[in-house]
């Protein structure tokens, strides 16, 4: 660079400073805390739009909205006796998030957190709203003094989405997210117990179908991270106000399907009535904490009130509509309570209600006839039972074949038994087996229920 244009350029950065400063000298002091400023201008509009309280702390600016509570009653003892709820002395906190996206990446804020609590019977409810991005630090203050360190913190699909999301954003502020005893999410729940007879499990359909509740002139999700940014662009905040009302009755709703789950499905006295669906479901959930007692009279009382109750009823207090027919069979309701007796060790009743599975011919029938083979060869010590059953399996199998109705995986699965059994036998030279001796099957029992175990792979046989 010449000297003539180092010359030139240092005259006009030295006209630009003087400019600058003069600028300065004559604007307003607002002018230079932009951020402070808007978060203020932002929060305020906010916290009318609301009818919230406008709040500064050491972080920045939150909107802090009270909602009316409700008469609630929650039995916390007598919901404690069903699986995966927690103990009946922590606290239980609802909490329901309203974001900017799907994600639980870096670019996704919570910009408004619900929480519900229960002070007796009755229903109390928070939110702590964001006015501005640069405020989200107060945000996260005010959450951090919400959470009791004891709580149980319930929400809808909160494991996978609303608390690895704040978790993420405690991260990025460079501090930890609040501390809890534990965490009941309520999705996997709703899933496991209902979803025989609910389209999907979104909150809003297990509010029409499980709790009767319709909601009028609701906000979408898909329009909430719009509302949203649209304030925050400088938008008026009334439809954010209406994201307000939505997240109330989220929350709202997580008390509901509590109370809900206590009333009729933890209630022994009530549970009969539930349909038996829902208590194959809770059976379900029973075995998978290993008690199998609680599992099993869940299913006798399904399978005692499998009809559905009549159409018209007025006493049908498990949702809306009435079903017209129950949505299991009494064949998953016995298969399932089968599997309940073996893992109780009642081997003998076990092997007997499998065998009631057989009268009907189909997969079903095959199916059972190869438990019945398992139980007498694991449980019973009795491969040659085992056998007979594994050939009646096989018998089925053809039969299914020849109808143009063949089960390969089943097929297969039969035929290995019985070359294992085979095997097992010829290993053994005697079917004495355990100190007793049973009875071989005659020729013609034998040629009436089994055909040679090697057919299985080849063309079907006339039977």
């Amino acid at each position: 660079m010449s000297d003539a244009a180092a010359t030139t350029l240092q005259r006009r950065l030295a006209n630009f400073r003087a400019a600058r400063s003069a600028a300065v000298a004559e604007a307003p002091a607002t002018l230079f805390c932009p951020a402070r400023s808007r978060g203020a201008e932002l929060a305020e509009r906010l916290a009318a739009a609301v009818d919230g309280e406008w709040l500064v702390n050491a972080a920045g600016n939150v909107v802090r909205v009270e909602a009316t509570t409700i008469s609630l009653p929650l039995e916390r003892k007598r919901l404690a006796t069903l699986p995966g709820q927690p103990p009946p002395d922590v606290p239980l906190l609802c909490l329901d998030t309203e974001t900017t996206g799907l994600g639980t990446a870096a670019g996704t804020v919570a910009f408004l957190i619900g929480l519900g609590w229960w002070e007796g019977e009755r229903f109390r409810q928070l939110q702590l709203l964001c006015p501005d991005h640069a405020d989200e630090p107060a945000l996260l203050a005010a959450l951090d003094a919400a959470v009791p360190p004891d709580c149980w913190l319930v929400t809808y699909n909160g494991k996978s989405f609303d608390w690895p999301l704040l978790v993420t954003r405690y991260r990025m502020s460079r501090r930890d997210a609040p501390p809890h005893e534990g965490h009941l999410d309520l999705l996997p729940q709703v899933r496991r117990l209902f979803r025989h007879r609910l389209g999907d499990a979104r909150l809003q359909t297990v509010e029409r179908e499980m709790l009767g509740i319709h909601r009028h002139d609701d906000v979408g999700g898909w329009e909430i991270p719009e509302r949203y940014l649209a304030f925050v662009r400088g938008g008026p905040a009334e439809p954010v106000a209406e994201i307000v009302t939505h997240n109330a009755e989220d929350v709202r709703s997580l008390g509901r399907l509590l109370v809900h789950l206590d009333t009729h499905y933890a209630d022994p006295d009530r549970r009969p009535l539930a349909p038996a669906g829902d208590l194959v479901g809770l059976a379900r959930s029973f075995s998978r904490e290993r008690r199998h007692t609680d599992a099993l009279g869940c299913l006798e009382a399904a399978e005692a009130g499998w009809r559905a109750p009549a159409l018209g009823s007025t006493a049908w207090p498990f949702g809306s509509p009435m079903p017209s027919s129950e949505t299991v069979s009494r064949e998953q309701i016995r298969s399932e309570r089968a599997r309940t007796l073996r893992r109780l060790e009642r081997y003998e009743e076990a092997g007997a209600a499998w065998l009631a599975l057989t009268r009907r011919p189909g997969p079903d029938a095959v199916r059972a006839w190869i438990e019945i083979a398992k139980l007498r060869e694991h449980r019973l010590s009795d491969p040659a039972g085992a056998a007979e059953a594994a050939r009646a399996a096989a018998t089925m199998l053809e039969r299914l074949r020849f109808l143009d109705a063949a089960q390969p995986r089943l097929e297969a699965a039969v035929a290995a038994r019985l070359r294992r059994l085979a095997k097992r036998a010829r290993a053994g030279g005697s079917e004495l087996v355990a100190g007793r001796t049973r009875p071989p099957l005659a020729a013609a029992s034998r040629a009436a229920v089994a055909p040679d175990p090697a057919a299985l792979g080849g063309p079907s046989r006339r039977v």
